[in-house]
């Protein structure tokens, strides 16, 4: 009889629950205060990394920034301090498990307890399987999805007892929709998504609710790693303009962020229409960018 009842009310609890999400809708969302805290940026040394270290500087947070690039990293920490923010540049190569951990030790030892961790740093290589070297492929997952398992790991048990703290995951778009000749990218983004999501629900499971998760999953982006991007349907991204949706994500407390939030619609309607009208879709999408074909007819 109880299951028959919790059959019964699911449906009024579903139409009570998109009423209330129509009515946030005309409702401003609170942002949050990160002054003070400590946020560690992987990445930091160019692109989106960089310029969310700018936004966090402006709103008096501490910066921790990572980059296996000496020079970027500490002409991101330079700007931060000219902002009026206390910025710690480190040079850390996120496709090494113990590079990660032992940076980890010292940014504790040096700074203090991260309590924003912005997993941001990416590799990308735009080629068909055949033409991917082994090593590109172990890179590709080594800083786009396992770094995200070490930094998270190491930082997380403090979060964890004071409930309190913010996981950032960049993703991309590319980790909800397959793309040709992006294969190794495409796998470590549905990788980085699926990360997020997991981690939501494990921190919801232990009851750690204090601690917030957002993803990030843009379009194409020009920050010049993937050359010459286009397509029919969405223009190719400004990075302040993606730095300004992520902050009011992280801000808002978002889970998924989609630039352009159009993105999400679109996603939701490849599950459920058929597969050939997919196809002519995505042709008249007609995504395209430089890549390296290995794979020839003979």
């Amino acid at each position: 009889m109880k299951y028959l009842l919790d059959i019964f009310l699911l449906p009024i609890l579903l139409i009570l629950f998109y009423l209330e999400s129509f009515v946030k809708l005309f409702i401003p969302k609170r942002r949050k205060s990160v002054a003070g805290e400590i946020v560690l940026i992987t990445g930091a040394g160019h692109g989106i990394g960089r310029l969310t270290a700018y936004e966090f500087a402006k709103l008096n947070s501490k910066l921790v920034l990572w980059d296996i690039n000496k020079n970027g990293i500490e002409e991101t920490a330079a700007n931060c301090r000219k902002l009026g923010a206390l910025a710690y540049p480190y040079v850390v190569d996120c496709s090494k498990r113990e590079e990660i951990y032992s940076s980890a030790k010292k940014v504790k030892e040096e700074v203090g307890d991260v309590s924003i961790l912005v997993n941001n740093a990416g590799v990308v290589y735009t080629a068909d399987l055949v033409a991917t070297q082994d090593p590109q492929i172990e890179k590709t997952f080594e800083v786009n999805i396992l770094a995200h398992f070490w930094t998270t790991k190491t930082f997380l048990p403090v979060m964890m007892a004071n409930n309190h703290g913010h996981i950032v995951t960049v993703a991309s778009a590319a980790g909800h929709i397959a793309v040709p000749f992006l294969l190794t990218y495409c796998s470590s983004k549905f990788a980085a998504v699926g990360f997020h999501k997991g981690l939501t629900e494990e921190l919801v499971a232990l009851g750690k609710t204090g601690i917030k998760t957002s993803c990030l999953c843009p379009n194409f982006i020009k920050t010049g790693f993937i050359k010459n991007p286009s397509t029919n349907l969405i223009s190719t991204l400004e990075p302040e303009y993606v730095v300004e949706k992520l902050m009011e994500g992280i801000l808002t407390e978002q889970k998924m962020i989609f630039i352009p939030a159009s993105l999400s619609p679109l996603l939701k309607l490849e599950r459920i229409l058929p597969e050939r009208f997919l196809s002519i879709v995505k042709q008249k999408i007609n995504v395209k960018f430089d890549a390296v074909i290995g794979y020839k007819v003979k």
